[in-house]
């Protein structure tokens, strides 16, 4: 079993080379950060199938600290180009 959950990590890792290129490539900032998201997302999965295959709880803790800085970035990249536009990104209440 183990040899097919590396086989599956070696395969994610394949398809995420394919979107690092986009990165070097990117037309524009929103291609670049999406691509990112989708290196971060292949990176997640790839060491959640390695750590699954070898047993290390230490894998799945780095995984899932990657997952929470993807997310801290997107949110950092939107609120750039929010403030790059001249929109207001602040969220209000509705009342």
């Amino acid at each position: 079993m183990a040899d097919y959950l590396l086989l599956a990590a070696g395969f994610v890792l394949a398809t995420v080379a394919l979107g690092l290129v986009r990165i070097l490539r990117g037309a524009s900032a929103a291609d670049s950060m999406m691509a990112l998201q989708l290196l971060g997302t292949g990176g997640i999965a790839a060491l959640l199938l390695l750590g699954a295959a070898t047993g290390e709880a230490a894998v799945v803790d780095v995984a899932l600290t990657l997952a929470l800085l993807a997310a801290f970035a997107s949110f950092a990249f939107v609120k750039a180009a929010g403030d790059a536009a001249g929109q207001d990104t602040t969220v209000k209440s509705a009342r």
